[in-house]
Formats: structure tokens, C-alpha cells, sequence
């Protein structure tokens, strides 16, 4: 009668886990970047642990803060450096190599059945690949770094299925912006959600950690897609170590099921201050744009430069367009296939692979009074700059937008 949550807990913990139980579990991956690494370590250090726990499970990429913007995050990040040196972590991520929710599945680390927790409250990304993957905060991380052990609640689960196809213009974030809307953002607070039906199925594995990446936005512990042959087929020559998918139960018990139909579904846009602020693109259609940003860990990955590519290609961007690839290995893939050429060519800025302006810190900060449709998954007030305004919408939204310098339906363009 397990969930997939149930069932991986169970195997981490070494006992039978049911929802609400506390167990101690063993972590089969763990990781920190840039911006989290540094409480985590100094977290560490104060435990007096000396040697971590096990090297080869940590992973450390520099994605946030990456070129550093200031000396204060250039010196933080040698420390960490050093420190990654220092215990002889082979899986360091240099800065350019990307985000690190999509270094992790690009390398391996997510994993079917296995519990993977990073230092970040996007990591249920890995999801996507039915592991159970959750973030925690940086004390935490230093005790799995010391231990590789954490304690944890199991979740409740909620079940949601959304039948029939996604419609012509309609792609994952806007699924995604959906189901936040309809839940709201503490719809599902502490749950796990499992996603099911044709629409999901019929999902890349590029989309489905579109759809896990922002399941936090909706306050759930992690999001989940049980594993197929699309997952295998990524996995192939990629797997870091042996795995088990983890299917649920027919009997397993959900805390709610949901139905919700694709064709019902047009391109979404997340209205500022909430992500659950969502609203059909035609009510927003005409809005004001400053400034367009097509990457994030939502929706940085090659098939969304690929959709950007196909509305922008022979025209010009109207407004200042930022396009940040989520990898080196997907910026190489979109210069090889001219996808890259294309966006180039339309006047969009390229920036280095990794979060960018997402955060705030740095390549795209918004000033006083200034809006951006940005393909991200937050679009809380000071998020991207202290007086700016966030509209969050798909690749193709956004594309579309660049094109008109307001909000604008991509079916139209």
C-alpha cells in the first residue's frame, strides 16, 4: 500500500515508512553550490567532523554567483574551492558549467528510487526521474555532509492526473503554472505530488522537470513522475550507479487525488507578486514589457532555446532579451543544431551558463518600476530587483513577447 515517497523512505531508512512517520534516512546524494555551500561548509567545520561522510556522493557546482559579481563572492567562492580540494570531492562543477539542477540529471545523480537532497528548495527537479528529491537548509546539508544521514517526516502524497493532450502553443511551464494556480502556493504544503496521465507521459524529460522544478511553488516537499523509458533512455551511458524504479501501489493512499483535463489548458502567465497569481495569457495580453529572460533551471534546457528559436528566427527582438542556456553541454548543443545562431541574430544577449539575473544578483537585474516576462519560477516582489515587476510565462510566451515588447499570445505570432 506505499507511495513512491512511502516506498523510497523505506529503503533509506532500512524499515517499512509510512506517511507522517519520522525516520532516519540514508542520503544517496547530496549537493551545495555556490551560494549554499558556504554556510553548509562553515556549518561543518564547527561540527569538528574532519572528513566528510563520502566524497563521491557530494556534488558542488558553481551556478548562482557565477562569474562572481563582487570580491566578497569571489573570496567566499575560493574558500569553497579550496575546501572541495581539501576532502578530495571529484564532482566540482567549475562556474560555465551550469545550474546545478541541471548538472545533476545531465551527470547522472538523479537517480530512480534514490533519495537525492540538495542544499536549494529546487532540487525536487530530480523528480522528474522518480527519485524523491527535496531541499534542505544549509545546517542541515553540513550534517549530511558529516553523516550522510538526515531525519525526516515522511510526506503525505497527493495524486494528480491530468488526462488528454496539451494543445498547439501550450507546453510544460504552462501545465506547471496551471496546477500552481488551481492548488494555490500552499495548496500542497509538505506533500508529496505524484503526476499521472497522458499529458505527463507524453511530457520530454526536459518538460517533466519543468513540472517537478516548480511543485515547491505550490509548497510541496517534492514533485514526482514515476520513471518510463523516456527517463531509461536519458539515463543510458549517464547513470552514476545502479538503480531500482520505484512504482506506486494501485491500493497505495493518497491525501487527495485530482483530475484535471490538458485541453482545458492555453498559454498561462504568473502575475506579479505570486506564483499562484495565474491567469490565461489573453487577460494579461498587451502588458508592458522592459525586458525578456529565457533560461533558469525552469526553463533554460535545449528544447526551450529550441521553441524561442522558432518564433524568433528571421525577426528582432523588441526589447533587451537575455538567454542564459541551463549548461555548457546545452549551450554547445544549441551552437551545434543553430539554434544559438538564430537567437544571436534576433538580438537577444547571451550570458553564461547558470542562474543569472533569477536571483537577483547579477546579468539582468531589473531597476525601479521595470517588468519582465521571465521564463523562471519565482516572481516574488524583490526578486529580480527591488522595484521590479515578474511575469512569468513558457519559452514560447516569452519569445513571443521579446518579438512585441508586451505580453502577447504565442499561438498568434
Amino acid at each position: 500500500m506505499g507511495t513512491i515517497s512511502e516506498k523510497i523512505f523505506s529503503r533509506a531508512a532500512g524499515a517499512e515508512a509510512k506517511a507522517n512517520d519520522f525516520v532516519l534516512a540514508d542520503i544517496d546524494y547530496a549537493m551545495a553550490h555556490d551560494g549554499t555551500s558556504v554556510l553548509a561548509v562553515n556549518a561543518f567545520k564547527e561540527m569538528e567532523m574532519g572528513k566528510v561522510w563520502d566524497p563521491s556522493r557530494i556534488v558542488i557546482p558553481f551556478d548562482h554567483i557565477a562569474p562572481a559579481n563582487n570580491e566578497t563572492s569571489a573570496t567566499l567562492q575560493k574558500e569553497i574551492r579550496e575546501w572541495v580540494k581539501e576532502q578530495g570531492i571529484p564532482n566540482f562543477y567549475e562556474l560555465g558549467e551550469g545550474i546545478c539542477h541541471q548538472v545533476l540529471p545531465e551527470n547522472g545523480f538523479a537517480l530512480p528510487g534514490k533519495l537525492v537532497v540538495g542544499a536549494d528548495s529546487h532540487s525536487c527537479t530530480y523528480g522528474a526521474f522518480g527519485a524523491f528529491a527535496t531541499g534542505v537548509g544549509a545546517t542541515d546539508m553540513a550534517e549530511i555532509f558529516a553523516t550522510g544521514k538526515l531525519w525526516f517526516k515522511v510526506p503525505e502524497s497527493f495524486r494528480f492526473t491530468v488526462e488528454g493532450r496539451l494543445g498547439k502553443g501550450v507546453y510544460a511551464k504552462d501545465l506547471t503554472l496551471y496546477l500552481i494556480g488551481k492548488t494555490g502556493i500552499d495548496g500542497a504544503t509538505y506533500k508529496a505530488v505524484e503526476f499521472y496521465g497522458q499529458a505527463i507521459s507524453e511530457l520530454s524529460v526536459s518538460g517533466r522537470m519543468t513540472l517537478c522544478n516548480m511543485a515547491i511553488e505550490m509548497g510541496a516537499k517534492t514533485g514526482i513522475v514515476p520513471p518510463d523509458e523516456k527517463t531509461f533512455d536519458f539515463l543510458k551511458n549517464r547513470a552514476v550507479a545502479p538503480y531500482e524504479p520505484v512504482y506506486a501501489d494501485k491500493d497505495a493512499v493518497y491525501v487527495k487525488e485530482s483530475v484535471f483535463s490538458a485541453e482545458d489548458i492555453e498559454p498561462q502567465v504568473a502575475c506579479p507578486h505570486q506564483v499562484d497569481n495565474v491567469k490565461p495569457v489573453g487577460d494579461v495580453a498587451g502588458t508592458h514589457v522592459d525586458q525578456v529572460f529565457i533560461g533558469t533551471c525552469t526553463n533554460g534546457r535545449l528544447e526551450d532555446l529550441e521553441v524561442a528559436a522558432a518564433i524568433l528566427k528571421g525577426k528582432k527582438v523588441a526589447v533587451r532579451t537575455i538567454v542564459i542556456p541551463a549548461s555548457r553541454t546545452t549551450l554547445l548543443a544549441a551552437i551545434e543544431n543553430g539554434t544559438m545562431e538564430t537567437l544571436l541574430k534576433a538580438g537577444i544577449t547571451l550570458a553564461t551558463p547558470g542562474c543569472g539575473p533569477c536571483l537577483g544578483a547579477h546579468q539582468g537585474v531589473l531597476g525601479e518600476g521595470e517588468v519582465c516576462l521571465s521564463t523562471a519560477n519565482r516572481n516574488f516582489k524583490g526578486r529580480m530587483g527591488k522595484g521590479g515587476f515578474i511575469y512569468l510565462a513558457s519559452p514560447a510566451t516569452a519569445a513571443a513577447s521579446a518579438l512585441a515588447g508586451e505580453i502577447t499570445d504565442p499561438r498568434t505570432v
